[in-house]
């Protein structure tokens, strides 16, 4: 199954089967990421790329557990999906930031995917820094 998807992970550093197989299995718990690579034995992941996968798997959605109290708190499975799919998204987003910014100090440049992290990284900006809208009128529902 790590195979099979693990070319997800290859723009931030970690498309190999057993950090996939680490990824996935930390939505059944975040310490059976540990455990993974214990019995895998796994060894071979840059210092940037570890990084990368750290700041994925702190950032991603949380265990089957905590979705399924999330999904209970929202009482609604449609919001439970965005609430999910937007930890990930972020989670991808900040980890491809980290391992292509990191890239141009190490060498290992993808031009594409540092473009896409250039945009990723200015629309984060934008979103954070933008300035607030006004009202200029008080707004009546009686």
């Amino acid at each position: 199954m790590g195979n099979t998807i693990c070319w997800i992970f290859t723009p931030i550093g970690f498309g190999n089967s057993t950090a996939t197989v680490a990824t996935i299995m930390g939505l059944v718990a975040k310490e059976e990421v540990v455990g993974v690579f214990g019995v895998l034995d796994f060894e071979g992941m840059t210092q940037l790329a570890g990084y990368s996968f750290l700041a994925f798997n702190l950032l991603c959605a949380p265990c089957f557990v905590a979705i399924g109290a999330i999904k209970r708190e929202m009482n609604s499975p449609k919001w439970t999906l965005f609430a999910v799919g937007y930890q990930c998204l972020f989670a991808y987003a900040v980890a491809l930031i980290i391992y292509q910014f990191g890239s141009i100090f190490t060498g290992n440049i993808s031009i594409l995917g540092l473009i896409f992290a250039v945009i990723i990284f200015a629309l984060i900006c934008f979103m954070l820094f933008r300035p607030a809208k006004k009202t200029t009128s008080l707004a009546y529902s009686g």
